[in-house]
């Protein structure tokens, strides 16, 4: 008669300890994938995409958009390349999440305004792109969230890029520091970015070297933002009878264009 093995026998231990680990190890492989080709989940925690993107967006952005470079790895891991596999261009108008340039630890969420070659000015508060002044349509006001949960009114417009692409601006003036710009030509392989809150945001009208983003190198893109899957005011917090009515409903699910 054949004798039972033992429940110590290292063979029999390895298996068990393969069953129990196999299937997080999976999970975890599963996720690495998906977040490096196909999708990832992002959060907004500033305003200078309002009205577009509100802070406490959950968005979720598409990675195989404009192909795949070092960055479009959790580690962003690789060797740096001025090419991307199956890489392709955004269109003016996308908003994107890229890293940024100056400091590739810190990503950012902006609009693609400028692509190589443009020429790029601001001229009284107005965005000019290879001399043409682009239309502003006023679109009544809204509520512009200043970083301390106190909202400030501000001017909305509907501004329309080149090729037709028509998106929401908030304006409070037209003379501030980066309402009359320099010409920017954009180099080989970057991109101009701005925010929807023109006055509002650190973008591609101040240069790296000063603090801002400067162009930013087609290898930096990592998502293309596509979907809000959810959002919620934390800057109105005011105890935990608040916490449920902060919850924005009317923006789960809300395209980003």
């Amino acid at each position: 008669m054949t004798e039972p093995r033992s429940q110590n026998n290292p063979s029999s231990l390895l298996n068990r300890l393969y069953v129990w680990l196999s299937e997080p190890l999976a999970i975890v492989i599963l996720m690495f994938c998906t977040t490096t080709a196909i999708a990832q989940p992002f959060y907004i925690p500033t305003g200078s995409m309002e009205p577009t993107l509100q802070i406490g967006d959950a968005l979720i952005g598409s990675k195989f958009a404009y192909g795949y470079s070092r960055y479009s790895m959790p580690l962003a891991l690789g060797p740096k390349s001025e090419t991307r596999l199956l890489g392709r261009l955004p269109n003016r108008g996308d908003v994107v999440v890229f890293r940024l340039p100056r400091d590739p630890k810190v990503v950012y969420v902006k609009r693609v305004v400028g692509l190589p070659g443009d020429r790029l000015r601001m001229v009284h508060g107005h965005l000019v792109i290879n001399g043409s002044v682009l239309s502003l349509t006023p679109a009544g006001t809204g509520s512009d969230e200043a970083g301390n949960g106190d909202g400030v009114t501000s001017a909305k417009f509907t501004e329309t890029l080149p090729g037709g692409v028509r998106h929401p601006i908030f304006k409070w003036s037209w003379d501030g520091p980066l309402d009359n710009t320099q010409t920017f030509v954009v180099p080989r392989g970057h991109l101009f970015m701005m925010g929807d809150n023109r006055d509002n945001s650190l973008d591609s009208r101040v240069a790296a070297a000063d603090g801002g983003v400067g162009y930013v190198p087609v290898e930096n893109l990592m998502a293309r933002a596509d979907l809000v899957l959810g959002s919620y005011d934390f800057l109105n917090m005011r105890g935990v009878r608040s916490w449920p009515g902060l919850v924005r409903l009317s923006r789960f699910f809300h395209s980003v264009t």
